[in-house]
Order: C-alpha cells, then structure tokens, then sequence
C-alpha cells in the first residue's frame, strides 16, 4: 500500500520523505490556505516545490466546475511537473474532464467520493485515482471502511485500474483497516502515520535494553 501525506506544509513532507516511506502528496486549496498560499502564481510554485521534494505523484487540485474550465485549468497544473496529478470533483463535467485527460494521458485523481456508484463511474472515465473520505463518512454515521471494501469488490470484479486512494484519514487505525481491505493507497495526515511508530511495549522494551547496556558497562 502506497503513504501519501495530505498537507501542503513543505517541512511535514520533507520529514515523510526523509523517513523513507513516502509515496506521494494530496493538497487541496484549503490546505494550500492553512500555509498562507494565496494568488495563482504562489500556488503554482508552491507545487512545483512540493515535486521537488517527493519522488511519486503530487494531487493539484482543479478550483473549476465546469468542463472548458477544468480542462484549462487541469492542463496548466499538468504542465507544472510530470509528477502532477490533476485532482478533480466527483460531478458530471468532472467525470467528462476526467475522460479528456484520460485520453491525453494526464493523470487524475477524482476526489470528493462518497459512494461506490461515483467511484464506479470514476474507473469508467478513465481516472489514475479515486478518493474516498472515510473519514467524512464516518462523521455522519455512516461506514467509512464499508465503501472502500465496496469499491475494492467492484474494481476487482472488472479488473480495473484506477487505484483506491484512501482520504480523510482521521487515525492509524483507519491506515491498518485500510490495509486489510486493499486500499492501493492512502492519504493522511503526518500525525496518523507517525503514531504507527508507538507501541507501549516498544517503549517498554527500549527502556529495558538501554538500561542492561547502562549496567554491563558500568
């Protein structure tokens, strides 16, 4: 399963890549705002500085919602870096501009998925990656994991390649469950990913061994 880090604060991916266990960023405008990027010029920049530090894909998301305007768009973040992929909304001219770059051989990424029917329609238009928000799912009481399993029953039935691309990580354990369905990938914050570092009894054991070191060489 492939890590992706769902932020656009360069010092957190740096810190994912320099861990070794980095596959690839998710940004969003809003994410882009919490770092203070505003301005087209700034956000293009932004991006391509994100490229330079991963060695996989990096998700730029498209602003438009009709399809002349996604194709602009899209086509511009393409332009960026061959790592981009271009993020696009999981609506009707979202699925037409999907097909487009499909065709063009642009990589996408639907985003804003909530159901195996959208998902579904996704892997039809072509798309590179499908986001699910668990997460947000989980928020109104409904199954998050359910429809990653949903969607993984379905591609496999028909040997799709669009891969599942897991969002709105909220925990590690959403990595784990994830894991255990066959998510091809997931996107979380670096806070979800480092706490599968901890383990009490890794601590425990740590504590022990350095203290029977401290002892014998005495």
């Amino acid at each position: 399963m492939k890590f992706f880090i769902d932020t656009a604060n360069l010092d957190q991916i740096q810190e994912a890549q320099d861990m070794g266990i980095l596959d690839g960023v998710t940004t969003n405008p809003s994410l882009m705002a919490k770092e203070g990027i505003t301005g087209t010029d700034n956000i293009m920049a932004h991006y391509k500085k994100i490229c330079e530090i991963v060695d996989g894909d990096v998700s730029a998301e498209v602003i438009s919602t009709t399809y002349e305007e996604m194709i602009k768009e899209g086509e511009a973040l393409a332009d960026i870096h061959p790592q981009i992929v271009v993020k696009v909304p999981m609506i009707k001219d979202g699925v037409k501009a999907m097909k487009y770059f499909s065709d063009e051989g642009i990589k996408t990424n639907c985003t804003l998925v909530f159901s195996a029917g959208q998902a579904l329609l996704a892997a039809k238009a072509g798309a590179t990656y499908v986001s699910p928000f668990i997460g947000r799912l989980d928020d109104i009481s409904s199954d998050g994991l359910r429809l990653i399993d949903e969607i993984r029953m379905i591609y496999d039935n028909y040997g799709y390649e669009t891969e599942i691309l897991a969002a709105s990580i909220r925990n590690p354990m959403h990595i784990i469950d994830c894991a255990k369905i066959g998510a091809d990938v997931i996107t979380s914050p670096l806070a979800s990913i480092e706490a599968l570092l901890k383990h009490p009894l890794t601590d425990s054991g740590l504590a022990k061994f350095l203290e029977d070191h401290k002892k014998a060489n005495a």
